[in-house]
């Protein structure tokens, strides 16, 4: 399929699903007085923290999109978890093969695809301004928050190594004096329900204010075992989150938050499929997606008992401020550990090579391994930030990182049980000034300092030497922002960032040495625009940008070792163009609409990986050791699709003098997509659109609401990701969820 063509359709969906809001099958018009006040008149303002103050989004020379409580509530209200905000901003693409933990995040094409649970990032989570590093923590579930930021490109100099791609920056409602008492609670499809429900308040006058909210998510069995013949044996799940929060502000000056956030997650993990790609003898024809193997409710699992996870995460926060004369003084201490385990069918299917029956297609040998993981974290970051209205802002701080997990990997019946144990220590000195130089124009410069330190050794199981990396670096960035008319600005910036060197010690429980990945280093070139038109009743902001990568981390995955192999390329380039807008057509009917291209390019004329043994590989090929391996110069880097656009529209219509009819629904559209770091004619996906549709009545000016639900309404079987495992295994997207929902607000 040409690009050309991908395009097209990709145009083709958005303008289509754009038609049918606008003809009525829209979302819902605010029910809340306060966002329907604000949006009477105009659109809402957007207010970010990109440079960890409170601005405009207007005003930010970023390029930004925040998903609101509104936006949340619909993607995870068939119960999902982080992975469902792939596609939700243009550029943004996440998924997982560990199921309801480890999500691998990617913007701008910038990503990971290894699997293990050390895995490093080149995109930070941060949930109330403490970075969630490991794999398993970046997968707290999304709930009782006030916004979700996606911040694309660079962002080191404030939020610190492993952010060369962006950040996705997670803000909890904070304990505040007014009353706060809300709940929701959805049923659907295979007995799934999400259950929302916060309260808040004072305790003390002015004094002491607490939030208490909580989420449970579950799922009955659905998917069937075709090899034991067991019906609704798998698949099911329950997932519980809760948060606990006490402001004290003892004077006008001073404020104390202290928070503590549980997760407790039981259930199953990723369900691998295999020989569900490529031809087979019922379906010759490879096209490119999912053959005849592939059964949405069914697997054929002779392993992985269960497919079972278990996870449990605790992380305490205490945040600390101080109001001085013309400054804010900031302290932010926390502590998160996870401990877990996971287990699957990997090769998902049963028998093999020396068996009489295999299935489903060939199996080369059985695969099922469970991984486990013990962390502790511990951050602290102390910063100093101007205050007032003058033409000069600044702000200064450090930062201390230190973490220690230990992961344990167990092969059925073998490879023996490893353990090994990685370490983390990093520090950083950073700061920003801004400068109003005229009227309309303002200028923006930051540096950082990082020292960062990693060790690894075996604890048990298969000796091997220890291992240590570490660099110490210095991230920048510059940019201008001028205003062009009242309503409308351009700005231009250029940020450093780099990502830790990195080591994966996965291999070591397959007999081989760990690999070692040195510091990448990312230089990006961004020119945007903000504008707000029709009495902002239209938004409209745009990015292009160029970057190069020196030294590119990728993990090569698979081929016939079955190994996860940290390498670095010579370069890795990107490049691309992002739009989002925001229609206030009427004062009940309200668009938004995203668009993103990405173009990503590997340049190594000389990296070569290994393949799978059965897959039709289109690069060119070297055989080096006795074995075959691509080449992977010019190839595109992993999970980047080149289109990603998504829309939400809303309209309502009132009943009575507080009632509303509303009609929500919001789509997300994903371009072909390249999974490995070889190209084949079976590892990859055609285009990938989904959305979900949500259909109400809020009462009493928007105090309680009865809806029915939808979420993958059209019921697309998407892939969205494989395993290189030489018999063309897939995992697959959510199934069709629906049902009814209620929720109350007081």
């Amino acid at each position: 399929m040409s690009k050309a063509f991908t395009a097209a359709r990709a145009a083709w969906a958005c303008s289509t699903i754009l038609a049918a809001a606008a003809a009525g099958f829209a979302a819902p018009a605010a029910a809340q007085d306060e966002l329907a006040a604000e949006t009477e008149g105009g659109l809402a303002t957007i207010i970010v923290t990109a440079n960890r103050r409170e601005e405009n989004l207007q005003d930010v020379p970023v390029s930004a999109e925040l998903l609101d409580s509104e936006r949340l509530g619909a993607v995870f209200s068939g119960a999902a978890d982080i992975t469902a905000l792939a596609g939700t901003v243009p550029g943004l693409n996440v998924e997982s093969s560990n199921g309801r933990v480890a999500p691998r995040f990617y913007i701008r094409g910038l990503g990971n695809t290894d699997f293990d649970l050390a895995a490093s990032q080149p995109v930070s989570v941060l949930l109330d301004d403490v970075v969630l590093e490991n794999v398993t923590l970046k997968s707290f579930p999304v709930f009782d928050v006030a916004g979700v930021e996606v911040l694309r490109g660079p962002q080191g100099t404030l939020f610190g190594r492993n952010t060369p791609a962006g950040l996705v920056k997670v803000t909890s409602i904070k304990p505040s004096n007014a009353r706060d008492i809300r709940a929701s609670i959805s049923y659907g499809r295979y007995d799934t329900i999400a259950l929302n429900a916060a309260i808040g308040g004072a305790l003390v006058e002015d004094v002491l204010a607490f939030r208490v909210s909580g989420q449970l998510q579950s799922r009955s069995d659905w998917i069937s075992n075709g090899f034991t013949g067991e019906n609704d044996a798998l698949g099911g799940y329950t997932d519980i989150a809760v948060r606990g929060q006490l402001l004290f502000t003892p004077g006008e000056r001073a404020s104390i938050l202290a928070a503590v956030n549980y997760r407790d997650l039981k259930g199953a993990s990723t369900f691998f499929r295999a020989n569900v790609l490529g031809p087979t003898p019922q379906q010759p024809r490879n096209t490119n997606g999912l053959n005849n193997n592939y059964e949405r409710d069914t697997v054929f699992f002779d392993g992985g008992a269960g497919n079972n996870a278990d996870y449990e995460q605790l992380g305490l926060t205490l945040t600390a401020s101080y109001e001085f004369d013309g400054a804010t003084l900031t302290a932010i201490a926390s502590r998160w550990t996870s401990e877990g385990a996971s287990r699957g069918d990997i090769d998902g299917g049963f028998g093999a090579s020396f068996l009489p029956v295999m299935g489903p297609g060939f199996i080369p040998f059985p695969a099922d391994t469970q991984d486990s993981i013990d962390l502790e974290q511990n951050t602290f970051e102390l910063r100093l930030a101007s205050s007032g209205s003058g033409p000069l802002t600044w702000q200064i701080g450090g930062f201390y990182f230190d973490s220690d997990f230990d992961v344990t990997t167990v092969g059925f019946p073998f490879p023996p049980q490893v353990t090994v144990n990685h370490t983390n220590t990093a520090w950083a000195l950073f700061g920003q000034v801004s400068y109003q130089l005229t009227d309309t124009l303002r200028a923006t410069g930051g540096i950082r300092y990082t020292d960062d330190e990693k060790d690894f050794f075996v604890r048990a199981g298969a000796p091997r030497q220890p291992v240590s990396v570490g660099d110490d670096q210095f991230d920048w960035d510059i940019s201008l922002f001028a205003d062009v008319a009242d309503n409308a600005s351009v700005y231009a910036k250029v940020a450093n960032s780099f990502r830790a060197p990195t080591i994966q010690g996965r291999d070591v429980a397959f007999f081989s040495a760990p690999s070692v990945a040195q510091s990448e280093n990312i230089t990006s070139y961004e020119v945007g625009f903000k504008s707000e038109l029709s009495d902002r009743r239209v938004r409209l902001n745009g990015a292009a940008y160029y970057y190069t990568v020196e030294d590119p981390q990728f993990t090569a995955v698979g081929g016939a070792g079955n190994l996860v192999q940290l390498i670095n390329a010579n370069k890795g380039v990107g490049w691309g163009l992002e739009l989002d807008g925001a229609f206030q057509i009427t004062p009940r009917l309200m668009l938004t609409l995203g668009f993103a291209y990405t173009n990503t390019e590997i340049k190594d004329p000389n990296l070569a990986v290994g393949i799978c043994a059965q897959c039709r590989v289109i690069d060119p090929t070297v055989v080096i050791a006795g074995t075959p391996r691509a080449l992977i110069d010019g190839n595109p880097f992993p999970n980047a699709p080149e289109i990603s656009a998504d829309l939400t529209a809303r309209y309502g219509v009132p009943v009575g003098q507080s009632g509303e009819f509303f009609v929500f629904t919001d789509w997300v559209f994903l371009g072909e997509t390249n999974f490995l770091l070889y190209e084949s004619a079976e590892f990859n996906a055609g285009s990938r659109l989904e959305g979900g549709l949500k259909v109400g009545y809020s009462g009493n000016d928007g105090q309680w609401e009865v809806a029915a639900f939808a979420r993958n309404i059209t019921g697309e079987d998407n892939v969205l990701g494989v395993i290189d495992f030489n018999n063309n295994t897939a995992f697959v997207n959510e199934p069709r969820i629906f049902g009814v929902m209620l929720g109350v607000k007081y």
